[in-house]
């Protein structure tokens, strides 16, 4: 199934993609696609409804964040190779674990918006990974098991708030709309193995970013088992789980940062497509 949530900010109302592409409301059904909606039994309820029969939206309407109610927003970091040679920085041992802010997160359509005084704010195609059901101590052969469904997320990153600000990358990483999350939640039995999808991200329709989930150095399955040994993951915690090479910071001979203007387009094989402009926040 392909799950959303549209309306207008803080409106967001059920809904999933029928078979057509045509948009269903589920309003009747579930108040959000949000917390036990995305357990097993959440979704089996969904599966068996008649798709067709659901009530049509009209079109134009606005895709806000895949997931309603989101507990954690995990990231991990230099989970490509070639992305960390990029970067200038080693391959991890283990996988490199930030936050983003929960207010970072917008639809995958809505504008994003550089913070006062912003230089360096790049892009950052990424595998997001919703959870299902709870998750402690799992081992990388359950570890999908309590996956819901993935998604397509911009980790977008301001690189001087990040590696300049004296802290955590958090402060480049979890600054308002830098996490567009969507369109849509593409559930687990829909995609059978999530280490061979194709990515990209162009900005102002020129690529940036070519890559597959292939070329990841932790698995989705290791990513997950490994999070549930240090915490509790809950339905609707999110796990954003790295990007590709490509990426402004590691642009030759300069870097090349967004500016006012510039448009990004990102897309995930069979996980939809994002399209943000850039704006300076006033």
């Amino acid at each position: 199934m392909k799950l959303v949530r549209y309306g207008e900010p803080g409106q967001e109302r059920p809904g999933l993609i029928d078979a057509s592409g045509t948009l269903r409301d589920l309003s009747a059904h579930v108040s959000d696609i949000a917390g036990e909606v995305l357990g097993d039994d959440g979704l089996a309820r969904l599966r068996a409804l008649d798709a067709e029969g659901l009530p049509p939206v009209p079109g134009g309407v606005r895709f806000g964040p895949c997931v309603g109610g989101i507990g954690k927003f995990l990231c991990i970091g230099l989970n490509y190779s070639d992305h960390a040679a990029e970067s200038g920085l080693p391959i991890p041992e283990h996988p490199i674990l930030f936050y983003k802010a929960n207010s970072s997160v917008v639809g995958a359509c809505d504008d994003v918006v550089m913070p006062r005084g912003s230089t360096h704010t790049d892009w950052e195609v990424e595998l997001g990974v919703v959870i299902g059901k709870p998750a402690k101590y799992v081992s990388e052969a359950d570890a999908l098991d309590h996956v819901a469904g993935y998604c397509v997320i911009n980790d977008v990153s301001e690189r001087h708030f990040q590696m300049n600000l004296s802290g955590q990358w958090t402060k480049g990483k979890g600054c308002d709309t830098f996490g567009p999350t969507g369109p849509w939640l593409v559930t687990r039995d829909e995609v059978p193995d999530p280490q061979a999808l194709a990515m990209r991200l162009d900005v102002n329709g020129k690529r940036m970013q070519t890559g597959n989930t292939a070329t990841m150095i932790f698995t989705v399955a290791q990513i997950v088992s490994h999070l549930s040994e240090l915490m509790t993951l809950h339905p609707g915690d999110v796990v954003s789980t790295g990007t590709p090479p490509g990426v402004g910071l590691g642009m030759k001979p300069e870097p090349v940062y967004l500016k006012p203007g510039d448009v990004m387009e990102l897309e995930i094989e069979g996980l939809g497509v994002q399209r943000q402009n850039v704006r300076m926040d006033a």
